[in-house]
Formats: structure tokens, sequence, C-alpha cells
């Protein structure tokens, strides 16, 4: 099995031109930037990749996650993680009640509460699994979401300018996190951003993209 991530020929239109167009194979641990300005089409990239890509728009090209065309199947079957600049977490539920949501269905309570400690250990968390995720660092929501992520083990990981909000030190600490989590785990990574210390952090191939349809 070809393992990795293949974008094979993608092309994203609005009003039939062209947005954007991306071909290039994602090995696992790698990770494929692609920078950019805002409005030039990173995060409907995203979107098509993950199956959520607005009407508005028209995709095309081929998505083939560990040897498996996923283009037509419905999200929540491509097993594709995403992290956004927001870290998306329920204010009325416990660090640990957020994770609950990352875990695939069955199991045992005390099992699932197993599980979500020892995720929180492995990111420096221990003991968290009932805080008020409003008494949390910018950087402690920014690994709360990263496991959450993780729990519903994905095959892929997208970063959709996700560390854009972090001061200079925690996104340095919580990147580097990210990227040693990807590569243990062997996950092709497909990051968009328009930083250009977060490209060079990432270690891969870079890819600079301008707007292909013109006014």
């Amino acid at each position: 099995m070809n393992k990795g991530l293949i974008l094979r020929d993608l092309c994203i239109l609005r009003d039939e031109l062209p947005l954007i167009e991306v071909d290039y194979d994602i090995k696992p641990g790698e990770v494929l930037t692609v920078m950019g300005p805002s409005g030039v089409g990173k995060s409907t990239l995203l979107a098509f990749i993950t199956g959520t890509l607005p009407s508005v728009f028209r995709g095309m090209g081929t998505v083939i996650l560990n040897g498996e065309d996923i283009t037509m199947r419905p999200p929540h079957k491509r097993r594709i993680g995403i992290l956004f600049q927001d870290d998306l977490l329920f204010p009325h539920m416990s660090v640990g009640a957020n994770l609950a949501f990352g875990i695939p269905a069955g199991g045992s309570m005390s099992s699932r509460g197993g599980t979500i400690d020892a995720a929180l250990v492995d990111v420096g968390l221990g003991g968290y699994s009932d805080r008020d995720p409003a008494t949390l660092s910018g950087g402690q929501k920014a690994r709360v979401a990263l496991v959450r992520m993780l729990l519903s083990d994905p095959n892929a990981l997208l970063l959709d300018e996700a560390f854009s909000r972090l001061d200079a030190e925690l996104r340095a600490q919580v990147r580097d996190l990210v990227f040693r989590v990807a590569k243990e785990r062997e996950l092709p990574v497909l990051m968009v951003t328009h930083d250009a210390e977060d490209a060079k952090a990432a270690g891969g191939k870079i890819i600079e993209l301008e707007s292909l349809s013109k006014g």
C-alpha cells in the first residue's frame, strides 16, 4: 500500500475560473507547506480535502490517503484531522469532556477516561481532565485541541493557520510539538500559512501560491 496523502491534479474553481492548483505526494511524517496571501484559496484547498467545500466552489482532482481514493467519501469517513487557528473547545464542558468527543464510540467509561488521562500526560497536561477550558492558557488550549484531534485516530493532519494566534514563544513550542507528534505517528501533514517561520520550522517542501484567477 502506498502510504501518505496524495493530492493528484487538484484544482479549485470559482465561477469556473481556477483559484488554486496543487499536485503533490505527501509522505508519512512529511510536511507540505502551502503559503500565500489571504484570499488565494489556501483554506478552500483544505475544505476540498476534508469534503467540506462550499457550494460556491467546484473542486477537481483526486485525494488518495494510504492508497485509498477518498475524494467522494463523506467528511466523517475520511479520517483526516484538522487544526484551526481557533481551538474550538466547547466552553461549557471540562477538558476531559472535550477530549471524549475525539474518541471513537465504544469502550467502557473507565477505559475512555484512562485514554484521555494518558493523552493529556503525553502533552504535559496530566491531571487537567476536570479543568474548565476558560482557565487554560492559549498554549494549553492549543495542546488540548491537538489531543482531541489525535484521539480521533486520523491518517493525515491538516493545519489551517494553526499557530497564528499564539505569541512567539508559545508558537514555537506548540508548533514543535505538532510536528514531533506527526513524525512519531507517521502522519502526512498539509499546512497552510502566510508565516515564513512556520514554513521554515516544518522543514518540508514549500509551495508559494498566487491567485490563478484575475479580476
